[in-house]
């Protein structure tokens, strides 16, 4: 019997992908994983508000106000990991620019994501920082209703 062994980036996006599901926010569920340079997952993680804070009623109707208090995905992980800790990080949604200039200070190779994001400036930023940023959308996962 053989059985197919999903890639790292696969399982990477795999791991994000679960996160996702954690997401509160009701219009963009976004996940992330970061693993170490010997692919252990160092941690998962998911937008959504700082722990602790309750939203007040209404508060998910006005997707442009709420904007700024929702974490992003990809930089709740750094908060488990110092500086060149973390090899590679996964993502639902191509780190925004804040998200990619602070996985580059992180020291991140490798960045996987799912969807594009097209108001990033990722590609420009990964391009100067020598990180590997790629798009990986076939990989493991169910899509919950």
């Amino acid at each position: 019997m053989t059985s197919t062994r999903i890639t790292i980036p696969e399982y990477a996006m795999s791991l994000a992908h679960v996160a996702s599901l954690r997401s509160e926010d009701p219009y963009r569920k976004v996940g992330a994983a970061a693993l170490d340079k010997d692919n252990r997952v160092i941690g998962t993680a998911y937008n959504g508000l700082a722990p602790g804070y309750d939203a007040p009623e209404g508060f998910w109707d006005n997707r442009d106000e709420r904007q700024k208090f929702m974490l992003h995905a990809e930089v709740n992980p750094c908060s488990l990991f110092r500086r060149g800790e973390a090899q590679i990080v996964a993502t639902t949604t191509m780190p925004c620019t804040a998200c990619m200039q602070t996985l580059s200070a992180y020291g991140i190779k490798e960045i996987y994501y799912r969807d594009d994001y097209a108001a990033s400036d990722a590609p420009e930023i990964a391009k100067a920082y020598g990180i590997r940023l790629e798009q990986i959308t076939d990989y493991p996962h169910v899509e919950m209703e």
